[in-house]
């Protein structure tokens, strides 16, 4: 019996191995059948953005794996600023109808996109925008159209900038369980909330500071776009006066409070039509099809965007974090290939282990002795972020950009007093002096917390070297910009961290211009495997892929965002040059 069990379980197994082949492979047929029909853009047409969707850098994808798509549907920033700038040239495309709520996307992220906007807006086409909600992430986008309008019973978020830190002293406290820490910076605060229960002085200032900039750009941005001042808008933000769709017209934040059939009438108005007529909708998702198959820079030389985005580890890295297998790779490709006459590197990262942060910068030194090397900073180039670009030849950053945060610093659990509070007591066996160095069950010792303290001084020491050399300052001028703070992308300019303000087509344009190139194209790096590739390499992987979705499905995205921070400072191994802290902007 047990036989013919086992050899029906295996049967079954097998059937159903093979129907979920030729389920995804009929899925297959489907999408390269319907990839084939094309996507056809009528003229008089309205290009529609509503961006549903979590907004990374760089999605990776490779042009040349027919299982791409297969599964995820998701854009990079690049995709969305090409595709938004093909639309600019296409007669068709008479105009956008934006619908955006609830923006998955970092500031620097929405402030590159409404750039692009904003060119499509100079050719001549109109930008209209409608939401039911705008957040103030919502409306800073929504703010470059030429007019803005508001679902009457809707509303919208303007109130200026804030954000939160948690603190876990009394946590550990309860539980037994505690981060050791040795660090060095003053403003190095990633590791204050388990050393206080309250705010330090200094990390209320940076952040302050911080919060402040990056409000003051979106209100110039904002301002520009609705010929209002600053002042203005930030007693506007004081008085909570959009806070309805009426005062919202009435402080002038928005044109009108209007259905989307309203302001449907309003598109055909545009348009010419009659209010019969119907509207030629292009889902931007469909668009992407046609400006995909679209160069706006060709040129036998190329220019290679190599793209770093996430926590800095140690490993191989992938499309949710920066190794420096792939990045190293990367540009040794990019130096090696005689057709690449500069290279552009794309940073958006809040930092990480400081070992791999050294490795990168090392790379990227030894490719400015070939090649021209641009830098363009993301949503966070933050401590190992920073570090891995300051070797570079120029670096942008966009004005809303976090950045700087020079300090290093090193976590380690230690669990003695719950351990006693249970009953567990550990006992250790070495040969050397130091051969037992820490236990999770004892007390740090301060012989090893004086290795380790050296061992963050020497580092912090190096990264101080390692800006100094690529930002040509004095090392006593970097230890005053240093200390761990993290600084705006204005006032990183203005201090010497970065060059110039700009996006990464600024970049780009610099690095053409440092190669003395008139045309060129543009090859990405690097190349991502799908998630089929994935799922097919490593089944356990694509499972843990979709319990996280899960799991974030069943507590909320705000829950889940905790989570996950608390798993990665676990995580940590090593030295880390690491933001100082984990911001969530709102």
């Amino acid at each position: 019996m047990k036989f013919l069990r086992n050899l029906l379980a295996a049967i079954l197994g097998c059937l159903m191995a093979f129907g979920i082949l030729m389920a995804m492979f009929m899925i297959f047929l489907t999408l390269i059948g319907s990839a084939d029909q094309g996507v056809v853009v009528k003229q008089n047409s309205i290009l529609e953005l509503s961006f549903t969707e979590p907004i990374r850098d760089y999605v990776g994808r490779d042009d040349t794996d027919p299982f791409a798509g297969l599964w995820s549907n998701e854009v990079g920033l690049d995709d969305i600023i090409h595709g938004i700038n093909v639309a600019a040239t296409d007669d068709n495309i008479k105009g956008i109808s934006l619908t955006t709520s609830f923006l998955q996307a970092g500031l620097a992220q929405a402030q590159e996109i409404r750039k692009a906007l904003s060119d499509f807006k100079s050719t001549g086409k109109f930008i209209y925008a409608h939401s039911d909600f705008f957040t103030q992430k919502d409306y800073y986008l929504a703010s470059v159209a030429d007019e803005l309008y508001l679902n009457p019973v809707g509303a919208m978020d303007f109130k200026g900038l804030a954000t939160e830190v948690l603190y876990f002293k009394n946590l550990q406290e309860k539980a037994g369980v505690k981060m050791e820490v040795i660090r060095h910076g003053k403003y190095k605060s990633a590791v204050e909330p388990y050393l206080s229960n309250t705010m330090s002085e200094e990390n209320r200032e940076q952040i302050g500071e911080l919060i402040g900039s990056i409000w003051g750009q979106m209100l110039e941005d904002i301002g520009a776009s609705r010929d209002m001042g600053t002042d203005r808008l930030n007693i506007i933000a004081d008085t909570l006066g959009g806070r309805t769709p009426e005062f919202a017209v009435q402080s002038g934040l928005i044109d009108g409070e209007i259905y989307f059939d309203e302001y449907e009438t309003l598109l055909k108005d545009q348009l010419g039509l009659e209010t019969t007529e119907s509207l030629n909708y292009v889902k931007f998702e469909d668009y992407l099809q046609v400006s995909g198959s679209k160069r706006l820079r060709s040129g036998k030389d190329k220019i290679a965007v190599i793209y770093a985005e996430g926590e800095i580890y140690y490993g191989e890295g992938g499309k949710e974090f920066i190794g420096q297998g792939l990045i190293t790779r990367a540009l040794k490709k990019a130096v090696e290939n005689e057709g690449v006459k500069a290279i552009v590197l794309r940073v958006n990262s809040p930092g990480g282990s400081a070992l791999v942060s050294d490795i990168i910068w090392r790379e990227v030194e030894l490719a400015k002795k070939e090649k021209p090397v641009v830098v363009s900073f993301g949503n966070v180039a933050a401590s190992g972020g920073y570090y891995i670009g300051v070797a570079a030849d120029k670096i942008f950053a966009e004005p809303t950009t976090i950045t700087g945060s020079i300090g290093v610093f090193g976590t380690i659990p230690n669990a003695h007093e719950l351990a006693g509070t249970i009953g567990i007591n550990a006992e250790q066996v070495g040969t050397n002096k130091n051969s037992v160095d820490y236990s999770l069950f004892e007390p740090m010792s301060k012989e090893f917390r004086d290795v380790v303290q050296e061992g963050i001084e020497d580092t912090y020491e190096t990264f101080l070297a390692r800006v100094a050399a690529g930002r040509n300052m004095s090392l006593e001028a970097v230890d005053a910009l240093a200390q761990g703070r993290v600084w705006s992308g204005v006032d990183a300019v203005e201090n010497g961290l970065v060059d110039a303000l700009g996006s990464l087509d600024d970049a780009i344009e610099a690095a053409a211009e440092m190669a003395d190139l008139g045309e060129y194209g543009i090859r990405k790096y690097p190349k991502y495997k799908s998630d089929f590739q994935r799922f097919m390499d490593d089944m356990a992987g694509a499972k843990s892929k979709m319990g996280e979705v899960l799991i974030q499905e069943e507590i909320g995205g705000e829950a889940y965002r905790i989570l996950k921070e608390f798993k990665n400072i676990t995580e940590q191994k090593g030295i880390q040059a690491r933001m100082p802290f984990s911001l969530n902007i709102k």
